[in-house]
């Protein structure tokens, strides 16, 4: 099982695939500042030594520490609810994983593939770390879906001058309908398995499954549904107090993601209102959940230059988002690669 783990990752994952993905979220990444220059910047950019000040420092630095500390804790508390047990120190080195990978492949999906690999070679069994993974994402889900409407009908920042104001009870009900999925998956997930048999029968009617793709596809699709069900329910009945923990760190966790927008902002001056700059990043963040780009690259950037342009002065607009991005985003990821160089040595010496 270790050998075909091994075998199907180190595919998914080869250096050029990640070479390349690299390449692109850099490169979308400065189109999407330069279109934030373009048109909401006024073309105007400078570095402020503000944001270098010692108790602004200070500020940003424990923000980082719970930040990363409340990543970690909730996977941790995850895997603890469904019985498994990890080191802290291995938690961690997963946080920046799930940084690097998450952020240069398309639609997050690496993240949770690195994830499993790694949850998988420290003794969790695939079908567990899936449904961690999993369900650490959808407690993640349902805190930012559940907000989204609630900034999307009452802040007054989204309701002219941007496309969203234009189309927020429209996103409202998509909401809605995709937290019912949500809902349905998590604990009637079995309710799902008819549908999905449905939709294999039609691609293989209209021959766009093979007769051998189709009953392999059917068998797993019944079986990873029954398996995440399983593994819900034996969450829902593991220690309530780990189950609590993992909801509170995933909530601490995304209040300290949501901050630092607004502690950048307040750090240059500007009287900012909390709950605005919480509310905006919430958007933000619901937006790129859907953004096809590695790690959202180019459109988590446009949005934000979007939303706060009438927060800040041009000149500070393209400064607090490299800041936002590099600290909530880009630290992780290069930590996340320095941390997967030294676990591929690690193997190849253990191996060896």
């Amino acid at each position: 099982m270790t050998d075909e783990t091994d075998v199907d990752y180190s595919k998914r994952t080869s250096w050029r695939r990640l070479t390349a993905f690299s390449l692109t979220f850099i490169v979308l990444t400065a189109v999407g500042l330069y279109v934030v220059y373009d048109l909401f910047a006024e073309r105007s950019f400078s570095f402020d030594s503000d944001l270098l000040s010692p108790k602004i420092l200070a500020a940003v630095a424990g923000l980082l520490f719970v930040y990363f500390l409340s990543d970690g804790l909730r996977l941790y508390f995850t895997l603890r609810a469904l019985g498994h047990r990890m080191p802290m120190g291995t938690m961690f080195r997963l946080v920046f994983l799930n940084l690097f990978f998450s952020n240069v492949t398309p639609m997050a999906t690496g993240g949770g593939f690195a994830q499993i690999w790694y949850l998988h070679h420290h003794g969790v069994p695939v079908g567990r770390a899936t449904a961690a993974t999993t369900i650490r994402t959808v407690l993640a889900v349902f805190f930012i879906f559940s907000l989204t409407p609630v900034f999307l009908v009452t802040l007054d920042a989204l309701d002219s001058g941007t496309l969203i104001g234009d189309i927020s009870m429209a996103l409202v009900i998509f909401v809605l309908i995709y937290l019912s999925f949500f809902t349905v998956l998590l604990i009637r997930s079995h309710w799902l398995i008819r549908p999905l048999s449905f939709f294999l029968e039609k691609l293989h009617h209209f021959h766009l499954l093979g007769d051998a793709r189709h009953r392999r596809w059917q068998f797993k699709a019944r079986r990873e549904m029954l398996r995440f069900s399983y593994s819900f329910r034996d969450y829902l009945g593991g220690r309530p107090l780990y189950i609590s923990l993992s909801i509170l760190f995933t909530a601490i966790f995304l209040l300290s993601l949501f901050s630092f927008p607004a502690l950048l902002i307040h750090g240059l001056g500007y009287d900012v209102d909390y709950l605005i700059s919480l509310g905006l990043l919430v958007v933000t963040t619901f937006i790129m959940y859907f953004a096809p780009t590695p790690g959202a690259s180019g459109i988590s950037e446009g949005v934000f230059g979007s939303f706060f342009r009438d927060i800040l002065s041009g000149n500070h607009l393209i400064l607090v988002i490299v800041s936002w991005r590099l600290l909530t985003i880009y630290l992780g990821m290069l930590i996340g690669l320095v941390v997967l160089q030294r676990e591929l040595i690690k193997n190849r010496r253990k191996s060896g």
